[in-house]
């Protein structure tokens, strides 16, 4: 007899093959109805009686997953690199294991972050704001296709008119330090980038042993050495009761002045009032950031406003190739569980 599995997320033709022969399978949630048009009650009532159920980006709190699993939940799966749309507790309560894909946006988030650090070194998103709003600009002409024969084409004279004095002059990522806070997959995909670009790696993670963190050609320092001595420091911290608002004064204290603070992790590790005052008054000397403690982004808000601030809306982990990673990581749990293997991916509640 066939297993009841509820699917909440794409998984690979090749491996639902596999699935199908064992399961009748329904098609749930967002992959049903599409991203963000689906309510935790809409998920409750279309995953109930199902052994096996798998979501995506669904909200399941701690009474849809007891209904689910007093219905005959035996295995539970998120497709997030984080599941913090499900009760971990609720799932530990039922007896069961909850299987996730960490890692699954690792690269997409590694190349955006590096994406960030290049726009705020050389003044990317300034300079190419600044000539869209007009900025810096000749006088119009009747034919843009007719231009003088000069070899060597310049901006023009460095006076306080010219974009380099208003924008300011970048650096080089090129010997340069970058402190990678939390070496997991992500932190770790970021340095080993930014290696090829010639840059010192100096990693905090206390979890995790140096020699693992060395073996990429990373330094394993303390806190205190990574903040002294980074041009950049980039955070890669879970939100958990111990990491929340963990970035603050006391770390923006110990950077250098000219020191960039790159995020594309949860902005809730991030002492916001105190992020903002150091911006302001010069203690660090900017940020780069894909994530908010308010989203979409309040329009009052100060960082909008401040020019050594480059600023995205949460774009980092999204790709058009992350749900082929997250799917693959998913089928692959599934399919141990229905041979009876032990599963890889699976959460461990942490504090």
């Amino acid at each position: 007899m066939k297993k009841m599995l509820a699917l909440c997320t794409p998984i690979s033709e090749k491996q639902m093959e596999f699935i199908k022969e064992h399961c009748d399978v329904t098609i749930c949630g967002e992959l049903k109805h599409g991203k963000g048009k689906v309510t935790e009650a809409q998920t409750k009532e279309e995953c109930m009686g199902n052994e096996i159920i798998v979501l995506g980006d669904e909200v399941a709190g701690g009474d849809t997953i007891t209904a689910w699993a007093e219905a005959g939940m035996k295995f539970m799966g998120v497709a997030k690199g984080t599941p913090a749309t499900v009760d971990y507790e609720a799932i530990a309560k039922a007896g069961l294991e909850l299987s996730y894909t960490p890692g699954r946006n690792r690269v997409a988030v590694a190349e955006f972050n590096f994406g960030l650090m290049l726009a705020a070194a050389r003044k990317i998103t300034l300079s190419s704001t600044g000539l869209q709003k007009g900025e810096h600009l000749g006088e119009p002409v009747k034919d843009i296709y007719d231009v003088p024969d000069v070899k060597n084409v310049i901006w023009g004279p460095l006076d306080e008119n010219h974009p380099f004095t208003d924008y300011g002059i970048g650096f080089e990522l090129f010997g340069k330090k970058l402190g990678v806070a939390g070496y997991g997959a992500i932190g770790r995909e970021v340095a080993v980038r930014a290696k090829a670009f010639g840059m010192e790696i100096l990693a905090y993670d206390p979890y995790l042993p140096a020699e693992k963190i060395e073996a990429d050609g990373a330094r394993a320092v303390d806190l205190d050495t990574m903040l002294k001595e980074s041009d950049m420091v980039s955070i890669h911290l879970p939100v958990l009761p111990s990491t929340m608002g963990m970035v603050n004064k006391d770390w923006f204290s110990k950077m250098k002045p000219t020191a960039y603070l790159i995020n594309t992790a949860r902005a809730a590790v991030i002492d916001q009032k105190d992020l903002i005052e150091a911006l302001s008054n010069g203690v660090i000397g900017g940020a780069a950031i894909d994530v908010y403690w308010k989203e979409p982004v309040p329009a009052n808000h100060p960082l909008l406003s401040m020019r050594n601030v480059v600023l995205t809306p949460h774009m980092a982990g999204l790709t058009t190739d992350v749900d082929n990673w997250s799917g693959t990581m998913m089928a692959e749990e599934i399919i141990a569980y229905l041979k009876g293997e032990p599963r890889k991916y699976i959460w461990k509640i942490k504090k």
